[in-house]
């Protein structure tokens, strides 16, 4: 029997969860409401997203990678570690909604601004393996949803500074331009 690995997942914020949230914030544009955990699960797993103490649920699925090259999916293979490592008791939700100038652009157009002008995968690289992440959509999804990209990092309390450098490196890119909603959720959980 072959196992399908989970590809749709709900990011549920709320009074529940293994994920502490240690600060929410805006940004680009409108924020979250708060919470206090955070649930990341397979969506249509049986849980009961909208119960008492759920102050939002963000959905979003994995993808193939839009704006990779061969050579560069390779490298990103080879140093991408996996989630779930025990020592990674850090980790940031970062929803993101790009304006329409950046939809109304050609796929080549995007990856010229993504990647030659911005270096978002060369950045990326720069920080593996010490800080994993998964990008989900959410611009394809059949339900309309708040943001077009939910990146999911992991990292060691010790890799903490090496995360804000990376997030201060793709923010200060030319692709961020294009960015009207972004919030930042930095999360822990106990070892």
């Amino acid at each position: 029997m072959t196992v399908v690995p989970a590809r749709l997942f709900d990011f549920i914020g709320g009074a529940e969860g293994p994920w502490r949230v240690d600060r929410i914030g805006a940004v680009t544009g409108d924020s979250l409401p708060a919470a206090a955990r955070l649930r990341v699960t397979e969506a249509g797993a049986g849980i009961d997203v909208v119960g008492a103490g759920t102050a939002w649920q963000l959905r979003g699925i994995t993808s193939n990678e839009r704006y990779v090259e061969r050579s560069e999916k390779q490298q990103l293979l080879a140093r991408q570690p996996l989630l779930g490592r025990p020592e990674s008791r850090c980790a940031a939700l970062i929803p993101i909604r790009k304006n329409a100038a950046w939809w109304a652009m050609t796929q080549d157009e995007r990856r010229a601004i993504f990647e030659a002008q911005s270096r978002h995968i060369a950045i990326g690289l720069d920080y593996l393996p010490a800080v994993a992440r998964r990008l989900h959509h959410c611009r394809d999804l059949e339900a309309p949803q708040p943001f077009d990209f939910l990146t999911w990092f992991e990292y060691a309390p010790a890799d903490a500074e090496a995360f804000e450098a990376l997030v201060a490196a793709l923010r200060a890119s030319p692709e961020w331009a294009f960015v009207d909603r972004e919030v930042d959720l930095r999360l822990s959980r106990d070892a």
